[in-house]
């Protein structure tokens, strides 16, 4: 995921240095633990289970800030 990260951001900086890109002004990338890049098609499937399924998490999930204990 790192070499991820610093190839992509490189070539942003180099879109905004010679192909006249916007720049962002803030990070590019949000610090999480939970990056992970999706290398085959039984992975994509998870993941894809994953993000449908977890806004029904949301209510009882321990990081909800709304969350009632």
């Amino acid at each position: 995921m790192d070499w991820f990260k610093t190839m992509t951001t490189s070539a942003y900086i180099h879109g905004v240095k010679e192909q006249s890109w916007l720049q962002f002004t803030r990070k590019l990338w949000q610090r999480s633990y939970y990056d992970h890049v999706i290398r085959n098609e039984e992975d994509y499937q998870k993941v894809r289970s994953y993000i449908i399924a977890n806004p029904v998490q949301w209510a009882i999930d321990e990081e909800n800030p709304t969350q009632m204990n």
